[in-house]
This record gives structure tokens, C-alpha cells and sequence, in this order.
């Protein structure tokens, strides 16, 4: 390990570490190529990113907690690769970060994982002032545009440009990172050795875009899925909305029984017996029940407590004169 390695790590630590205490890798934070949520940083977000991600922690799926701590950037770089071009044809750059950790007993397992290509994929944590249409430039948190990320509009992809980035948070290890191009990148370790890293490989040609453009799809949908998870089906929705029309049907032609028997002047307990589908064909039933019961009697009859009877009750016990009245 270089002294000045040693050095800016040591600039962040309360004691003096010796190189054979310490375990370096370097991880890919972030570019300027479109991500899986049609964004990009811009080239000037990168430049303001660098120094802001020093000293930041490194923690796992942006759980802010302190046990999940388990590394730390000790150097940030602007790297450009002037042989590859972004999706869109611009030239490439990425933010390149330096970490470390100790060797100790409970740094073991993340270093093997590290190291076997199990703990790999990363994520930014950073806030932002500008978010930028491709289109038509607009600022989208101050005047949102029409434009849809993710939609072609005259053979370009529309995607927002991350801009004016204010603050570095944390650097997350996540099994699925926004830029799929984010994570550690290969290399091979002595203790308190030098790092030998392979060069950094992007998208160059049409087929790799392609099979990009669909992990983007791909992974689009499966955001949006888990978005909607516990959402009912529509044909559950539409399951739910036949039964609601029943239960409304249902609960009218019983409003309409119920004034129909009170304009013929038929008693309560015969409304639930009147047939028809429409107001006006259960009016017409009423009708003809009320005059069935009715006709032949001009004048009142009454009970023993001297209550009107009305023309049911009355043939009732017509029927049944041995019943007490």
C-alpha cells in the first residue's frame, strides 16, 4: 500500500493504522449512463459528487443504521473513458471511489464476500437541486413537463438528467442497483497490498444495448408490480362492482315495493310480495292488488279494540270465522 493511500485513510481514523491492518477495494459509485429509472447524472453532477462522497460510509441497502456500517470511501475520482460512448452516444464518465475496512473477526465474512463477487453491486444515497428533461429541458421538480420517462420521442429516449447535486449521504451495497454498471469492480489483493484493477468495460455495441435496454424494461415492470403487490385483480375489481350493481338493483326495487304499497294503500307486509322490475311495472301490481283486496267493501270494518281493518285483514277473517277478531 502507497503511503499516500495510507495517508488519506489515515485522515479519517482516530489512531494511526499500519497498511497490514487494512483492507482496500474500489467500487464504481455512479455515471453518466441512462440507469434502469431512465436518469442520469450529468457530467457537472460528477464533478460536485467527487469530493462530497469522501469520507461518506459505506452500509448495506440504504438501512441507515449504525451496525450496518462496514466500510468507508477514502478517495473519489472523476474517471473518463474517452473510447466509450453512452447509450445516447455521449462520452462516458464515471465516478470511481477508493474504500477500506480493518481486518478484523467480524470484517471476515464481508471481505470474502467482497472478494468472491457476492457483495458487488452498489448505490448512491445524494440530494439533488435540479432534475432536467432530455426533451425539452425542463426542469421537472419546478414545471413539470409532458414528457414520460422511458417513452421514444423522435427516436430519443426520454430520461431525466440529475443536476446541482447539494449532498452526499451514503453508498449502499444493494442487490439491485439503479445503474446496473455500479458496484466493485474486479481486482486482486495482498493484505496491505497494492490493487491491480481490470479496466472498466461499458456498453459498446448495439446487441449489449439491446439486452440493457431490456434488463431496463424488465426491471421497469417488476418495479411497478411490486408498486401495485396486494392490488386486487381487475377482474376481482370488476367481481366487486357486479355485486355492488346487485346489492344497489336490489336495495331500489325494494324502495319502489315500498312507496308503490303506500300510494295503493297496501300494508307494509305485502310490499316485499309485489312483482315487476320497474318502478312502473310494480306500480301497476300494486294497483291490482290493492283493488283484489278492496273490492266489495264501501265501508270500514274494525277489529275488537275498534282499529279499521283494512280489505286483507278483513277477507282474512271472512275466511276464518272462527278466529277471534
Amino acid at each position: 500500500m502507497e503511503q499516500e493511500t495510507l495517508d488519506k485513510i489515515n485522515a479519517l481514523t482516530r489512531r494511526e493504522f499500519k497498511a497490514e491492518e487494512l483492507y482496500t477495494f474500489p467500487v464504481v459509485l455512479c455515471g453518466n449512463e441512462i440507469d434502469r429509472d431512465f436518469e442520469r447524472f450529468s457530467d457537472d453532477a460528477l464533478e460536485q459528487m467527487a469530493p462530497l462522497f469522501i469520507g461518506k460510509t459505506i452500509i448495506s441497502d440504504h438501512d441507515m443504521k449504525a451496525e450496518n456500517q462496514v466500510a468507508r470511501l477514502y478517495d473519489v475520482q472523476v474517471i473518463s473513458d474517452p473510447e466509450a460512448l453512452t447509450k445516447d452516444g455521449r462520452p462516458y464518465k464515471y465516478l470511481k471511489g477508493f474504500a477500506y475496512t480493518v481486518y478484523t473477526e467480524k470484517n471476515a465474512d464481508l471481505i470474502t464476500e467482497i472478494d468472491a463477487g457476492i457483495k458487488k453491486e452498489v448505490s448512491v444515497s445524494c440530494a439533488s437541486a435540479r432534475r432536467i428533461c432530455s426533451v425539452c429541458g425542463a426542469s421537472v421538480l419546478d414545471a413539470p413537463c409532458e414528457h414520460q420517462r422511458g417513452q421514444m420521442y423522435d427516436g430519443k429516449l426520454c430520461h431525466y438528467i440529475i443536476d446541482g447535486v447539494t449532498d452526499a449521504y451514503e453508498l449502499s451495497f444493494t442487490p439491485v442497483p439503479a445503474q446496473p454498471d455500479a458496484g466493485v469492480t474486479k481486482s486482486y489483493h495482498e493484505k496491505g497490498g497494492n490493487t491491480m484493477e481490470q479496466d472498466f468495460t461499458p456498453i459498446t455495441t448495439k446487441a449489449d444495448f439491446d439486452t440493457a435496454v431490456q434488463e431496463a424494461v424488465n426491471a421497469a415492470v417488476a418495479a411497478k408490480a411490486a408498486e401495485f403487490e396486494g392490488f386486487i385483480s381487475p377482474e376481482e375489481h370488476q367481481q366487486a362492482l357486479d355485486a355492488l350493481a346487485a346489492e344497489q338493483k336490489s336495495a331500489l326495487r325494494k324502495a319502489y315495493c315500498e312507496k308503490a304499497a303506500l300510494m295503493t294503500g297496501l300494508p307494509d307486509t305485502l310490499a316485499s310480495r309485489l312483482t315487476g322490475d320497474t318502478e312502473e311495472d310494480i306500480l301497476k301490481d300494486a294497483q291490482m292488488l290493492s283493488a283484489a283486496t278492496k273490492s266489495g267493501f264501501a265501508t270500514p270494518h274494525f277489529d275488537a279494540s275498534g282499529t279499521p281493518m283494512d280489505g286483507v285483514e278483513k277477507a282474512f277473517f271472512e275466511k276464518n270465522p272462527d278466529l277471534k277478531k
